[in-house]
């Protein structure tokens, strides 16, 4: 499962780079969801869209790189950092973070946790 967990890992991005809510979605079971720092579930494809379509709001510019993946099974963690600018201040963001995926027996994510410093963000967005 490695080689399909990488080339996932690749298309995910791939995805994120689009600017696509939709194309980020589809990496998603159709019931499967995100919580990011344990605030409120993204749930369903919808659910994931609208998160995505958030940061795409917040961050326009949004280029993600995968930074790493760690494998045991079908749990993974995808260290990501992502760079841009903030919509309304302008101001340059370098964020680094990571999300841990349950992938599903048809290789989408079922659940997945969020986690990037929210500290560090807000601190980067006021400059």
């Amino acid at each position: 499962m490695t080689t399909d967990i990488h080339a996932i890992a690749t298309a995910y991005t791939a995805a994120w780079n689009s600017g696509s809510a939709d194309a980020v979605a589809s990496f998603y079971a159709e019931d499967g969801g995100i919580v990011i720092n344990r605030g409120t579930p993204w749930e369903g494809r919808q659910g994931v869209a609208a998160m995505a379509a958030g940061f795409f709001a917040d961050v326009p510019d949004l280029n993600l790189v995968c930074d790493g993946l760690r494998v045991a099974g079908n749990h993974v963690l995808y260290l990501w950092t992502f760079t841009g600018h903030h919509s309304e201040t302008r101001k340059p963001l370098r964020i680094t973070g990571w999300e841990e995926w349950e992938i599903d027996a048809s290789g989408k994510v079922a659940a997945s946790r969020g986690w990037f410093d929210p500290e560090d963000y807000a601190r980067q967005v006021a400059g």
